[in-house]
This record gives structure tokens, sequence and C-alpha cells, in this order.
């Protein structure tokens, strides 16, 4: 890497400072994972081949990396695709397909040096051309992208200085953008494959991975093989060449009941999402292993949709925000096994604030008195009046029951009856429509695993016209938007982090979100299943994985 990098990359490591507990829970997940002898007399992985079975909690929305807005989804794109950087535990950025890169003065630029051997699962090669049709994708409004297209911003254009070197520009400069393009969502997929079945390609994905894709039945499984010519993996993992297992058959199982049961009684090897009753006897059993990482990013959060009245009114938020006990939620729902969220980010991201934990309880006579404030009066039935009006929050939440998150429906509706809040829940399995496109909810549940709090611009900052999905919060506040922008351009560490903490506090006094728990990711699995490991993000990676006979 040349000299003129250096400065950035010192820099681009402090921004990019991950959950220490997600990086030693990692790593010592990892090692769980490896214990006992996998090794022959030759110092060769034991038992390699096979099919490693992996229930999901459910099912990814597409196979696409560029369109794809789900969390799930990840644990099978990053078998299939590969970055151009890799972001460690240690929060450094090293090589992946890219070599190395140098970094303008200005911060606008980014010249990148790409491997020479790499070749797509459909034989197309590897290039900065292929490199430049992956990210003028991604800002195509023809692709419809996802989160891609929020973790690639700033991003403007691309120019092939020669078939292995490619300058980014970009419209500002930005401290996240290194580390997002290390996130699976910015794999890089096949420029012929993405071409030939156009809106297809989820279900039709092509990559540089270490898996190639095999089949997709719907609501059912998907499979995965190794590929037979892979040798670039990076530095997260040991074994740099082709994956030792043969397949990875992903199954869909919803059910919790089922997906543990599956682990237990042998059907699957490993299973994801560990529900909260079942930890504690998982750790017990000697036949089964509880792997475990922090996730990192925004937490689980209730966002408010300020573009419906009467939420968008501070004191009607704080009336919520004040009537609720997230505490006896997460603590009902959880036993323990999820932390509270107190913030819009995750303990341990750059620039979390602290200062915010324990702060606002459930003051019932305070949320009664901000709605009388407003001239929300209680009926005979109890619930708030005004105008004929009766003071209805209409609860959005998807199906299936992920993570418990419709049961966190049922407790805020019991708990707003207290100040006079009827709340109506709808379940559906279309958020897409009813939150994204329609803006028809005045209160929705998401959360988003990311390495950098530039995230939050994506969440808060206001509506980009141009846009082709609401924003869930429908913030619109000049303050909050100065903020987010200055969190993107700001190189100076203590001083974005401070821009960072006054966001989070911004969104707390003025009730834009209720924040409720933070999700460790767990993992279920026989302990025949050796060499697990987790990427910085907290997802599982299979290049070394073998299972012990």
């Amino acid at each position: 890497m040349r000299k003129k990098s250096i400065h950035w990359m010192k820099y681009i490591a402090l921004a990019s400072v991950l959950l220490l507990v997600l990086s030693g829970c990692a790593k010592d997940a990892g090692n769980a994972a490896t214990t006992g002898s996998t090794s022959n007399a030759n110092g060769q992985p034991g038992a390699p081949g096979g099919d490693l079975t992996f229930a999901l909690a459910t099912s990814p929305d597409t196979l696409d990396p560029h369109r794809s807005g789900l969390a799930v989804a990840v644990r099978v794109i990053r078998t299939i695709y590969d970055s151009l950087v890799v972001q460690l535990p240690d929060n450094s950025i090293k090589p992946w397909l890219a070599t190395e890169w140098s970094i303008s003065p200005d911060g606008k630029s980014y010249t990148f040096k790409l491997r020479k051997d790499v070749v797509f699962q459909d034989g197309t090669p590897f290039n900065a051309e292929a490199v430049k049709f992956n990210y003028d994708r991604i800002i195509n409004p023809e692709t419809k992208a996802g989160n891609a297209l929020a973790l690639l911003r700033p991003y403007k254009s691309s120019e092939v200085l020669d078939e292995y070197t490619i300058r980014l520009n970009l419209e500002t400069p930005s401290t996240a953008f290194l580390g997002n393009l290390s996130q699976a969502l910015l794999g890089i997929v096949s420029p012929t494959a993405a071409k030939k079945y156009g809106d297809d390609f989820g279900k039709h994905p092509v990559g540089t991975g270490p898996f190639t894709f095999v089949k997709w039945n719907e609501n059912a499984d998907i499979q995965v093989a190794k590929s037979s010519n892979y040798r670039w993996a990076p530095e997260l993992v040991d074994n740099k060449g082709q994956a030792y297992l043969d397949t990875i058959t992903f199954k869909i199982a919803p059910e919790e009941a089922t997906r543990i049961g599956s682990v237990q009684s042998g059907q699957v090897l490993a299973a994801e999402t560990v529900p909260p009753q079942n930890v504690l006897s998982l750790k017990n059993d000697p036949k089964t292993q509880l792997l475990q990482v922090n996730t990192v990013g925004l937490p689980y959060t209730l966002f408010f949709n300020q573009r419906r009245a009467p939420w968008n009114e501070v004191k009607a938020r704080q009336a919520v925000q004040y009537g609720l006990d997230v505490d006896a939620i997460v603590k009902t729902l959880y036993l323990g096994t999820y932390p509270r969220a107190w913030s819009a980010l995750t303990p341990g991201i750059f620039g979390y604030d602290a200062s915010l934990e324990n702060g606002i309880k459930q003051d019932i006579p305070k949320a009664n008195k901000l709605l009388d404030e407003l001239g929300w009066v209680k009926g005979a039935d109890g619930i708030r009046e005004k105008d004929g009006k009766k003071l209805t929050l209409h609860y959005v939440d998807g199906s299936p029951n992920r993570e418990k998150r419709n049961d966190i429906a049922v407790m805020v509706q019991q708990q707003l009856k207290q100040i006079g809040v009827a709340v109506e829940v709808e379940i559906t399995k279309d958020t897409a429509t009813v939150v994204y496109k329609n803006g028809a909810h005045d209160l929705y549940g998401n959360s988003q695993v990311n390495s950098d709090p530039d995230a939050l611009r994506n969440f808060y900052h206001t509506q980009d016209p141009n846009a082709t999905k609401l924003t869930i919060a429908g913030a619109a506040d000049p303050e909050l938007d100065k903020l987010l922008e200055q969190g993107t351009v700001e190189q100076d560490p203590a001083k974005r982090a401070d821009i960072y903490k006054k966001v989070q506090r911004n969104l707390s006094d003025n009730a834009v979100i209720i924040p409720i728990y933070v999700f460790p990711y767990t993992i279920a699995a026989s302990k025949t299943v050796k060499g697990l490991k987790f990427d910085s993000l907290g997802y599982p990676l299979f290049n070394d994985v073998t299972i012990q006979k």
C-alpha cells in the first residue's frame, strides 16, 4: 500500500471501532467450534467433505446482495460472494479481492489494485470492469438496490485505469466507505450472470465466493456447493483454498421448536437464533455446542412514523416513551439472554453514548400529563379521544415471529392501555409495501447490522424526494440532518464521536424511537461441527468447517 494512504488507514481503523465483546466472542466461538482434533497424521483437516445442514430462522428475500434487505439472507450471500476488502476483529481493513489501495489527499478517490487470479463461478474474469459494473449497478435506480445503496454512499463513479486497477470517485469524503466495502451486501456479482438473469438474478446468484449456488426450493431450503477453483479467502479464515465441505444446505425453519429440536434430534447439524428458553438446556447438552456473538450496529428499535398525526408531535411520542416498561418487555420475553438497548446504536460501536443508559424509564403520571396537555381526554372505555377521534396507534410487524417481535407488539398493546392509547397490531408478510411503500404505520420495529454509525443517516436523515422507498421514521429535522452530514465527512475521531453522541441524544430527547434490545446471534450445533467462525459483524463463515465423523 502506498504511503499516502497510511494516514487514512489509521483513521479508518479508529473510526470503525466495533464492539469489543464481538471480537472476543467471535474469537471464542470460533475456538469453541474448532476444539478437538480435526487433523489427520498429515496435518490435513479431518473428515473433509460432507453436507452441513444449517437451519435458518426465516427465508432470505433474495440472494442478490445488492437488492437484499434481510440479515438472514447474508448468511447465504456471504458463502457465494467475496468483497474487495475485509475487516478484521481488530477493526483493521485488509486485502481480499483487492491487493492494495491508496486514497487521494481530499478523501474523494480510492484507487484499488485487484487480484489477477480470480474467476467468477460462471467463468467470467474478475477485473476492474467487473468492479465498475457492480458499483454502477447498485446506484442505478433500475436495480432497486436495498441496503447496498446506503452502504455504497457517497459513491459517484469509477474509472478503469487498466485491467486490474480501478479508481472509485465519491461525492464527498466518507470515513465509513472503506469499511462498508467489506460488507457482504457490497459483494461482487458476476456481470455476465446479472445481465443474463436481470430481475431474476437473486434466484440464480453467481459470485467469486467459496461456495456456488445449486438450488433454492421456495420456503424449504437453499443449497450451495464448494467452488473447486477457490483460493483467495481473506485473513478472517485459516483455509485460503476450497472449502472442506462438499455442500451446505440451508433449511428454512421459522418455528423455534422445530429448528432447535432438529439439532437435538440430529436432523440438522446447526441452527441459528436459539430461543432464550433453550439457551441453558443446550449449554448443558453433551451432544451440542452453543456459539454466540453479539451483533453490532442499530439495535432492535421501534420507530415512530412522523408523517402521521398525532405522532408528528413530540409530546405524543414522549407519552408513549414514558408509557412503556421496556425492562419488563425484555426480561419477560428474553429471560436475561438479550441486553436492553438504550440508544439508536448498540454498545461498543464507534460513537456509542453510554450516558443514555438507564435514562428513560416508565413514568405513567408523566405520560398521562403529556397527553392531557395535547387535549386527549379519556373516554368511558378508557381510551382517549379528541375532536371525535380515538387515540389509536397502528403498530406494524412482520411475519413470521422473528425473535419474538410479534410478542413485543402484544406487550406494547397491553401497556399503552394504561395511558389511554389503543394499539392496533397488524402482522404482515408484506412490510415492504405497508411500511416502505405506503408508510401506513405509526410504529414499526427494525434493526440493522452495521460497522459504522454512518448507518444512522439512512434511517433518520430527511427523506430524499428521489428515493425509491420511504424511510421508517419519516424524520425531517434540519439540526439532525446537519449532524448526520457532518458525521459522514468528519476526519477527527474525537470530533466524529461527539457528533454521533449528539445524534443519539437528539433521537432520545425528541422520542423519535424506542430502543428495545441488542440481538445476540446464537447458533446451536452438533459437537461434530468444527471450524465455524464469525466475521466482524457476527455473520457465520464456513470456509474452515469440517464434520467430525
